[in-house]
């Protein structure tokens, strides 16, 4: 046994299970930031959206897209690297509430998405954050371990 195996942490079950579940939540989440330009209003309205949810989404500033953008795919790659045992998952974690964060300012302070979004809206924004947040705490104490490269 050389060195680097014998100081490495063995990897913990629920490290697959955290990151299994986390690369299927996340990917949901690229799934529809995806569906949500290439589908547009025949996917909301399959979503079960009203009007001026659609005409929100519609109407998003362009700037928008690229901290929503961070926000998805920096979680998808969390979530990947986390399952890949690497200390980078955190990172990408980091990036991710970064983007949500940039996302909730604009949705609450800086336009109607909160009153438009209803308490649902406002459930699931919490929900995804408190995912990220749980997913960033969780990938630092499993670096912090030695479990993550």
């Amino acid at each position: 046994m050389t060195m680097s195996m014998s100081a490495e942490a063995k990897t913990p079950w629920h490290l697959w299970v955290v990151g299994v579940l986390a690369l299927l939540w996340n990917g949901y989440g690229g799934y529809d930031f995806v569906m949500t330009f290439m589908k547009g209003e025949a996917y909301f309205r399959a979503h079960g959206m009203s009007d001026a949810q659609i005409a929100y989404f519609q109407s998003m500033p362009n700037w928008l897209i690229g901290p929503w953008a961070l926000g998805v795919w920096s979680s998808v790659a969390g979530s990947i690297l986390l399952l890949l045992r690497m200390r980078w998952a955190f990172h990408a974690f980091v990036v991710s509430l970064l983007g949500l964060t940039t996302t909730l300012v604009y949705t609450y302070l800086l336009s109607d998405g909160g009153k438009i979004g209803g308490v649902d809206g406002t459930i699931m924004y919490a929900v995804i954050a408190a995912v990220i947040v749980l997913l960033a705490w969780y990938s630092h104490a499993m670096a912090k371990r030695g479990v993550l490269r």
